[in-house]
């Protein structure tokens, strides 16, 4: 009798089960994304947090060694040859991450990660100017597409799961788990969204944060002390700071890229141009006379929100960073884009008669948004960093730096879902064009 009441009772679970799910198939797509999200998040989470630790080390290591700059033409020779003959399916980076997403084919090859570890870190303890985003992004996409077989996704889901990975990568390198979820949504097609991926991406990004944190790594903290009152002229000033800092995106974009194409033109050996690249930024150091520029540039972006700065700091950022990437070292663009719109916004500081802190916040998301077409991830990043009091300065500069920016991204692979400008913008620059 009783084992009858125990298989009736069970029978009765099962038929609420299947009648819930029914009745809430939207409960059925949320369990199976945490489920995924849970176990990307951790891997990624615990990627991020070995890859900050171990960059932290070198960069300390090589700011106390500075000599190891005259090493950077090896450096940059070693990575080559690793690309060349062993990574050349993993060697567009973050653009296969997005091709990836718009055609999903073959899996991601896992060597992506540890290809992209080790020629990130030989770029920064030898010198290079690099960022760190890219590096996360690649490692993240690589982990997690090694799941879309063993689970049996779908090509649509297989598109959520790289879009996820992103968001994780994202959060959990700059602590910024929102943004990394928009950012992942925002980066592959301008203007659209993929509104099914937002609970995937929302999940693995917070969850790949927590699992940083947890680890005992720490993330670098910004200050914006003082926020002026919201008025028609302080709008007005941070239209102007947004052109500017727009302008500098899409000259960002624009060089880097064609700086590429002359290694690739004139340097027939691939191993050679990151060798050439490591010579030049080598002998700049040594004319300048400082190692101020190279690396991550944390330093100077704190100092930035404190005190006025050389207004040619944003520029000599620029020139080492796209020499550094578009000769073939690895590494990411973001942070020396943080580095680049920070001191930009210091040095409108001279005549912007608003805090410096403020034109240094709004740089440093803003000159991002240009470069990535992602203005409402880097709105919701400079919340998380800065405090939500500076929300409608920084979606402002965001929004007018992206519409700046022009058709250019520092992602090749990127597609423009919705135009920037509607009829009536092309027709008065085309008009001004015939004058």
């Amino acid at each position: 009798m009783f084992r009858n009441n125990k298989k009736s009772v069970f029978k009765i679970l099962i038929i609420l089960i299947k009648l819930f799910f029914r009745k809430y198939p939207s409960a059925l797509f949320v369990l199976k994304w945490l489920f995924i999200t849970f176990i990307i998040g951790i891997l990624i989470g615990s990627a991020s947090a070995f890859f900050l630790q171990t960059l932290e080390w070198a960069t300390q290591f090589r700011e106390n060694h500075l000599w190891l700059i005259a090493f950077l033409p090896l450096g940059g020779f070693l990575v080559g040859l690793l690309y060349h003959y062993f990574g050349k399916d993993v060697e567009s980076g973050n653009n296969l991450l997005i091709e990836t997403i718009h055609n999903p084919q073959k899996t991601i090859p896992l060597k992506m990660a540890p290809f992209v570890y080790l020629g990130t870190m030989i770029t920064h303890f030898f010198g290079g100017s690099a960022g760190r985003e890219g590096t996360a992004l690649q490692m993240a996409g690589a982990i997690a597409d090694q799941f879309s077989k063993p689970l049996k996704l779908s090509t649509d889901d297989r598109k959520i799961l790289i879009i996820s990975a992103i968001a994780a990568g994202f959060g959990s390198v700059f602590g910024t788990p929102l943004a990394g979820a928009i950012f992942g949504l925002e980066v592959f097609v301008v203007g659209r969204l993929k509104y099914n991926a937002l609970f995937p991406a929302i999940s693995a990004a917070v969850i790949a944060d927590l699992i940083t944190k947890l680890w005992n790594t720490h993330h670098t903290q910004y200050k914006i002390n003082f926020i002026p009152e919201i008025s028609f002229l302080n709008i007005l000033y941070t239209v102007i700071a947004g052109i500017f800092f727009g302008i500098c995106a899409a000259i960002f974009s624009t060089t880097i890229h064609k700086i590429g194409g002359i290694f690739k033109s004139k340097i027939n050996y691939p191993p050679l141009r990151p060798f050439i690249g490591g010579i030049i930024i080598a002998v700049l150091v040594w004319l300048i006379g400082t190692a101020k520029y190279i690396g991550l540039g944390i330093p100077t972006i704190v100092d930035s929100f404190e005190q006025q700065l050389p207004a040619y700091d944003f520029a000599l950022k620029m020139i080492f960073t796209m020499m550094t990437l578009a000769a073939g070292f690895k590494g990411g663009e973001v942070t020396p884009l943080f580095f680049i719109g920070a001191t930009l916004g210091n040095a409108l500081g001279y005549f912007i008669p608003l805090p410096i802190a403020l034109l240094a916040g709004m740089g440093f998301v803003a000159v991002f948004a240009g470069a990535t077409n992602t203005p409402i991830a880097c709105s919701i990043m400079a919340i998380e960093l800065f405090g939500n009091e500076c929300g409608v300065y920084v979606a402002i500069a965001c929004i007018v730096s992206y519409l700046f920016s022009g058709s250019n991204s520092t992602y090749k692979s990127q597609i423009i879902g919705e135009p920037k400008n509607n009829r009536f913008l092309k027709d008065i620059g085309k008009k001004l064009s015939e004058l």
